[in-house]
């Protein structure tokens, strides 16, 4: 048998046991990709199977999304995608989104419930979610946020949204007046214990982008949060209470001891 006979026997046997088969925990394979049937199930975990069909309906279906996904993400190496520098920084953010996510999970879910007294506590202590939720009407006033400081301290002190309107005028400086309906859960604890506190037709100021809303109060409408409901935001809100705090004392923690160095003309201003 010729050297070159003996070498063509040999590539062929290591090419056919590199070839990837749809066996055991390995579902599919693209183009030599596999597709595991953990990945499957993940899949599957993360999406409301029972929507589809039947389980085997499901399965499939599933698989055939990953399999696209595959085919996609195949032919996007094939053009170089995977060495570009927007991949390889956004690759990274999502590495360390996820493990920052897992971070905080791994506290967070250790942690002890809150006890029925607590829950009472925080919802005493944020009335604009729980005992004093209402719906408010709004008048608004829209206008692009003027340059002269003097101006808009004027406006700043006006009493009413029509004052604001006749300054505004006076000054040559356009506007648009709209209504729109807001819960207010939606404002921070300290933005509403202000709000709450001004008098009747007093109007507040939300600087924006270029622009400026001027709002007043029109109609309240109580929206309570039947006691069920109120448990489950005053969970949820106290878990993110939870998240956040744990972020803070980790990162004050970590920056004390961590050795950091700031190119000229980027480091934060001295406090």
């Amino acid at each position: 048998m010729s050297e070159r006979i003996v070498f063509a026997m040999v590539i062929a046997v290591l090419l056919s046991g590199c070839q990837k088969k749809a066996e055991g925990q390995t579902v599919a394979v693209v183009n030599d990709d596999e597709i595991t049937a953990s990945e499957l199930n993940s899949q599957l975990t993360g999406q409301n199977a029972a929507a589809t069909g039947n389980d085997q309906q499901a399965r499939s279906a599933t698989l055939e999304k990953l399999i696209d996904r595959r085919l996609l993400v195949q032919q996007a190496k094939a053009d170089g995608l995977d060495k570009s520098p927007e991949f390889l920084n956004q690759q990274r953010r999502a590495t360390e989104d996820l493990l920052i996510n897992m971070l905080v999970s791994r506290k967070v879910n250790t942690s002890q419930v809150p006890s029925p007294a607590e829950i009472s506590k925080y919802e005493a202590s944020r009335p604009e979610i729980f005992t004093n939720r209402e719906t408010w009407t709004l008048n608004q006033i829209v206008f692009p946020i003027p340059k002269d400081k003097a101006l808009a301290q004027k406006i700043s002190d006006a009493q009413s949204l029509d004052q604001i309107a006749q300054i505004l005028t006076a000054a040559g400086i356009q506007f648009s007046r709209a209504t729109r309906k807001v819960d207010t859960a939606v404002f921070p604890h300290t933005i509403y214990t202000q709000i709450a506190a001004m008098k009747p037709g007093e109007p507040f100021i939300a600087p924006g982008p270029g622009k400026a809303v001027a709002s007043v109060i029109a109609a309240r409408e109580p929206n309570p949060l039947s006691p069920e409901q109120a448990r489950q935001v005053a969970l949820n809100a106290m878990k993110r209470d939870q998240v956040s705090k744990f972020v803070q004392d980790q990162v004050k923690s970590l920056k004390a001891k961590a050795k950091i160095e700031y190119q000229s003309g980027f480091a934060p201003p001295k406090k």
